[in-house]
């Protein structure tokens, strides 16, 4: 058997004149641009990102007590299935006063997660917890917490997300809190003498 011949499907690719195309009129045919000679002795510019004066190579002066946590959405509904009171989790993992902080976005995400949530949503709307406007467009909590991170760098991200701890871990001196065996743990904080990690 021979193979079959497909049929060309009608206006799958339109076929277009380039504007330097002899059979356009002179006055419509779009003009080749004249490249520009490179100044060899001219100064060159360029754009290296401007690294935090926080960090002593991977260690960070910014991290000390009490610690900032940024609050994910599922490290609350963690906690709740692992029986963890966050705040004194926090504070039993650390040895040290742990402020939750918790953004915009997320908060949106929990309220939008409806009834079933109720109990994370109240526990997000705890006196204790600090509450972090957002000013930027959209209300995608980890886009919102990479950002803020990024920015500043005196925060633990809390989360059991793995695609947010693995863009997390491409961030120099960000420690990321996570659960494990029914307590809380963390990952990558400097050493307590403050000596940095190599």
């Amino acid at each position: 058997q021979g193979k079959q011949k497909k049929a060309r499907k009608y206006a799958v690719m339109k076929r277009m004149i380039s504007l330097r195309d002899q059979r356009i009129n002179e006055k419509d045919r779009a003009k080749a641009p004249a490249k520009k000679k490179e100044d060899p002795s001219a100064i060159k510019e360029r754009e290296v990102p401007q690294h935090p004066s926080c960090l002593f190579f991977q260690y960070n002066t910014q991290l000390g007590p009490p610690y900032h946590i940024l609050v994910d959405t599922n490290f609350i509904n963690f906690s709740i299935k692992a029986k963890l009171d966050l705040v004194q989790s926090m504070m039993d993992c650390l040895y040290a006063k742990c402020i939750p902080c918790i953004t915009d976005c997320v908060m949106g995400e929990i309220e939008k997660l409806g009834q079933k949530y109720r109990v994370a949503l109240r526990i997000a709307k705890d006196p204790r917890f600090e509450r972090l406007p957002c000013m930027h467009k959209g209300t995608y909590a980890d886009d919102c917490l990479v950002q803020r991170v990024t920015q500043h760098k005196c925060y633990i991200v809390a989360t059991v997300d793995k695609e947010l701890k693995r863009r997390i871990r491409k961030i120099p001196g960000v420690p990321i809190m996570y659960i494990s065996r029914h307590r809380y743990n963390i990952e990558r904080m400097p050493d307590d003498y403050g000596a940095p990690r190599f």
